[in-house]
């Protein structure tokens, strides 16, 4: 129907490969045989556990244990679970004491609990855990995770909250716990409950899986849309501010949440972004990757306070060779492109060094830019990678400074282009990790990555005889944005690895009619 055709398109099967991912699981899969290498297709009584447990080809103190991990591993019946579960007291003489559990090992019944959590067998969930509580003074953190999922789905939900109060205790609750809970919360009808977690969670660091469970939960006519609509709203502004990605599922449960709001006609469609910045399924021009005069004079001070005088940057650097150069920046007119010299001469092993770094210098000199070209003292030398006249005509086209072998560069190319202004842009291959990280709050590093992407050119294309060609530097900028009547939100596809330093390049866009 209409929910399926708008999701994101799969991918065409690739050839199968011993080394291509999911290869393994997908033979596992091929392999498995319908009698699951030998488990019972029924319950078996204790004579015939007995007779399956003589034939066990692995130790058969383990032979509970090993079963129930196969039972769960292939989703099996829970009524063959069971009666191994009889066996296994019968054998211990727990059946002596009532039949209350007594003799079984806490990494059965947690083996089995987890069975049973899988199924969605609530009410063998609450047995599993009177028994639990019965005979053991402690639960570890993976029981307290089984039981607030296996009790999160029933009327039993409350004590899912309690387990996450106790697990609190133990550790930081994981996204799903706090998710489980959440999701329950809502379905009942406690949505200051759901909120609260929300917010604590949020703290921590919230994912992917509770932020899908709020949209699927909060869907209409659930929930009453006007008492969630600024709620969730309010979700799509963290994601914002701190530039966070929704992964594949929960945008798709956002398109989902919208598109089942009443009397509104959002459609959302799967697409992604042009470089100008305009979205191809709507045509809204996205927001510039350009900062603002107020952001830009922030970054400017925090850059010039933490990482231009930071204690650890310029370890190798002299404070006398500091001063040196940013006297030789203030006396010059700002710059528009820094260019990381040997950065910039390593790009091509066709031609030496020297011809790589003249070539791009001389090309950017002629579209009438001001160029600074960093570089270090032995590029000066002349020797086979570095000719001197190569080096005479750099110095022609740009203004140079050469530090001492030894110093770090990077820095003197970020103070050299904060010095410049907003319009200054540097061309290195360097990513700046270290010195995003010299900045001290979180806030100022993710507008230090804004700036970075707007203002970083790096070759994509280096012709020793006259090609040159620099990657397409994005116009928009890459975090959830609304104008009202649309929202665009970009997020990871399923199954791409993303670093932190690359942003994604699909978006959902929601359009209202």
């Amino acid at each position: 129907g209409r929910e399926r055709e708008r999701e994101p398109q799969a991918r065409a099967a690739a050839p199968f490969s011993l080394f291509a991912a999911g290869a393994a699981r997908e033979r596992g899969e091929l392999s498995k045989k319908p009698e699951q290498r030998g488990l019972p297709r029924g319950p078996l009584t204790a004579e015939e556990w007995a007779e399956l447990r003589a034939r066990w080809p692995q130790r058969k103190s383990r032979f509970e244990v090993g079963v129930m991990e196969r039972l769960l591993s292939t989703g099996g019946d829970l009524d063959v679970a069971k009666s191994l579960l009889a066996f296994a007291a019968a054998r211990s003489h727990g059946d002596s004491n009532g039949g209350g559990g007594g003799g079984l090992s806490y990494e059965l019944l947690l083996k089995y609990l987890a069975l049973c959590v899988k199924g969605g067998h609530g009410a063998e969930v609450g047995d599993v855990y009177q028994i639990l509580r019965s005979r053991f003074k402690a639960l570890d953190t993976g029981a307290h995770s089984l039981l607030i999922s296996g009790f999160s789905p029933t009327e039993r939900w409350r004590e899912a909250a309690a387990l996450l109060d106790a697990l609190k205790r133990l550790v930081t609750p994981s996204a799903r716990n706090y998710g489980d809970v959440m999701a329950a919360a809502l379905r009942h009808g406690e949505a200051e409950t759901a909120w609260a977690l929300y917010r604590e969670m949020v703290e921590g660091n919230g994912g992917d899986e509770t932020l899908q469970s709020f949209f699927d939960c909060c869907r209409p006519p659930l929930q009453q849309h006007t008492e969630h609509t600024a709620k969730i709203h309010a979700i799509l502004s963290y994601l914002r501010d701190g530039h966070e990605y929704p992964g594949e599922r929960a945008v798709h449960s956002i398109r989902l949440w919208f598109e089942s709001i009443p009397d509104e006609k959002w459609e959302g469609r799967y697409t992604t972004i042009s470089n100008s910045g305009k979205c191809r399924s709507c045509n809204t021009l996205l927001e510039s990757i350009s900062l603002s005069e107020e952001e830009y004079s922030e970054l400017r001070k925090r850059v010039l306070n933490d990482v231009i005088q930071g204690n650890d940057v310029f370890k190798k650097t002299t404070p006398l060779e500091l001063e040196h150069f940013q006297a030789f920046v203030k006396r010059r007119p700002p710059f528009d492109v820094v260019i990381d010299g040997l950065n910039v001469a390593n790009i091509s092993a066709k031609v030496s060094q020297s011809k790589t770094l003249l070539d791009v210098v001389s090309h950017l000199a002629q579209q009438g830019l001001r160029l600074l070209v960093l570089g270090r003292k032995h590029m000066l030398r002349g020797t086979r990678s570095w000719d001197r006249n190569h080096m005479a005509a750099v110095q022609k086209y740009a203004d140079c400074f050469f530090t001492e072998d030894i110093s770090e560069d990077d820095p003197f190319l970020l103070y050299a282009t904060i010095q410049s202004g907003n319009h200054c842009r540097f061309l290195s291959r360097d990513l700046m990790r270290d010195h995003k990280a010299c900045l001290v709050d979180t806030s100022t590093q993710r507008l230090f990555f804004k700036w970075q992407r707007g203002h970083q050119l790096v070759l994509s294309t280096y012709n020793p005889w006259g090609k040159i060609k620099f990657e397409i530097m994005p116009q928009y900028d890459t975090i959830v944005q609304t104008t009202g009547d649309t929202w665009h939100i970009p997020y990871d596809e399923e199954g791409v690895e993303r670093c932190s330093y690359e942003v994604p390049h699909k978006w959902l866009c929601l359009k209202k009619h």
